[in-house]
C-alpha cells in the first residue's frame, strides 16, 4: 500500500531514501561525507526575522553537546507573556540529522511562532558511532543544565513550571526515554507536565502487521529499521531491549512513577503504526493519562510538509494539549 502524494514531495522523499541508503554501509557504520550532500543546514538567526530568533549554545563540547533557542518575538509574545516550553529531539534513526538540519529547524520555526511555545531542540551524538544510551544522557543533560544554569540569553518569559518534552520518529522514542529518567530526579525549578510523541520509533522482533501490509510505504521499511535498531542498541541486543520495545518482556514497570501526560500521533500510511498504538495502550495500562492521534491518510513525518493539511491539525492539537496540561 502506497499513499498518493505530490510529485514533488514524492521526488523528495525517493532521493532521501536513495542517498541514506547509500550511506548506511554493510558493516553497520555510515557515510557522513556522502550524508553531508544532501544534510542541508540552517544557521542560527539572532536578529528577531518572521517573528522569531535563534540561538545556538554550548553544553559539552566534549561531545558536541548544544542546542538552538527559538524564542518567538511578535508583538503578541512580549516579554511579560509567559510561554511553555519544549525540550523538542529530532527524528532520523538515531544516525542521522542534526537540531540544525533545515527540515527540523523550518519545524521548530513553526513550533514556535504557531503554538506559541519556547523551543530547546537538542543536539544529541549520532550512532553507530554513538550507541544506547548516549542520546538519552545527552537529553537529559540538557534539561539539567536549563534547569540549574542562569545563562543571560535564555528569555525571562520562559515557564519553567510548563516544561514540555517532544520528539518524532527516533526523537519519539528518545523524548519517552529522557521523560522516564526526569520521572527520577529532583529538579531545582523546571517542572516536566506533558510528553509530545510524533509517530515515536519503537520496535521489537515481532514483525506487526503495519509493518507488514505497509511495506510500499515512503521512508520506512523493516529492511531500514533493523538496520538502525542494530546500529542503536548495545553489541548483541535485540529488539526486544527495553530501549526499543517500551512494553515488552525486558521493559521498565512505570506504573508507580509520576510519568507526564502523553499525546501520541500516528499516520495510517505509517509502517510503525501498530507499535505506537501498543505505546499508547501500555500507557493507558500502567494508569497514564494519554492521547492517541490518528490521521489516516498520513505518512511517516507528515508533520514536516507544511502542505499537509495534517500538518497544521496537528500543530493545533499539540497546542490545545499544552494548553490543558497547563492550566490543570
Amino acid at each position: 500500500m502506497s499513499p498518493k502524494l505530490p510529485w514533488k514531495i514524492r521526488l523528495l522523499l525517493s532521493t532521501l531514501n536513495f542517498v541514506t541508503d547509500l550511506c548506511r554501509r554493510s558493516n553497520g557504520t555510515i557515510n557522513r561525507g556522502l550524508m553531508s550532500l544532501i544534510d542541508f543546514k540552517s544557521p542560527p538567526s539572532e536578529n528577531p526575522t518572521n517573528g522569531f530568533q535563534t540561538s545556538d549554545f554550548t553544553v559539552d563540547p566534549s561531545r558536541n553537546l548544544w542546542f538552538r533557542l527559538y524564542i518567538p518575538t511578535t508583538s503578541n509574545n512580549n516579554s511579560s507573556n509567559s510561554l511553555p516550553i519544549i525540550f523538542y529531539f529530532h527524528g532520523g534513526g538515531f544516525g542521522f540529522f542534526a537540531a540544525n538540519s533545515k527540515p527540523f529547524d523550518d519545524f521548530c520555526q513553526r513550533l514556535a511562532q504557531e503554538i506559541p511555545s519556547i523551543i530547546i531542540s537538542i543536539n544529541y551524538r549520532l550512532a553507530p558511532e554513538h550507541k544506547y544510551p548516549c542520546q538519552y544522557e545527552d537529553g537529559f543533560d540538557v534539561l539539567k543544565f536549563i534547569d540549574e544554569e542562569n545563562f543571560k540569553h535564555f528569555p525571562q518569559n520562559a515557564n519553567l513550571k510548563q516544561c514540555f518534552i517532544a520528539g518524532d520518529s527516533s526523537g519519539g522514542n528518545i523524548a519517552h526515554h529522557v521523560a522516564l529518567k526526569a520521572c527520577g530526579y529532583k529538579f531545582l525549578k523546571l517542572q516536566v507536565i506533558g510528553l509530545i510523541s510524533l509517530q515515536p520509533f519503537f520496535g521489537g522482533e515481532e514483525r506487526t502487521e503495519s509493518e507488514t501490509n505497509l511495506a510500499g510505504a515512503p521512508l520506512i521499511t523493516v529492511e531500514r529499521t533493523d538496520w538502525m535498531w542494530k546500529a542503536f542498541l548495545p553489541q548483541g541486543s535485540d529488539r526486544d531491549h527495553a530501549a526499543a520495545n517500551i512494553f515488552g518482556p525486558n521493559s521498565i514497570d512505570i506504573s508507580g512513577l509520576k510519568f507526564p501526560a502523553t499525546i501520541v500521533f500516528f499516520g495510517g500510511f505509517d509502517p510503525l503504526q501498530d507499535w505506537q498504538k501498543k505505546y499508547y495502550e501500555g500507557l493507558k495500562r500502567a494508569g497514564k493519562e494519554a492521547y492517541l492521534i490518528e490521521y489516516p491518510n498520513a505518512i511517516h513525518s507528515f508533520y514536516g510538509f507544511p502542505e499537509f493539511p495534517e500538518s497544521s491539525l496537528m500543530i493545533k492539537e499539540v497546542s490545545d494539549f499544552m494548553q490543558k496540561q497547563s492550566y490543570k
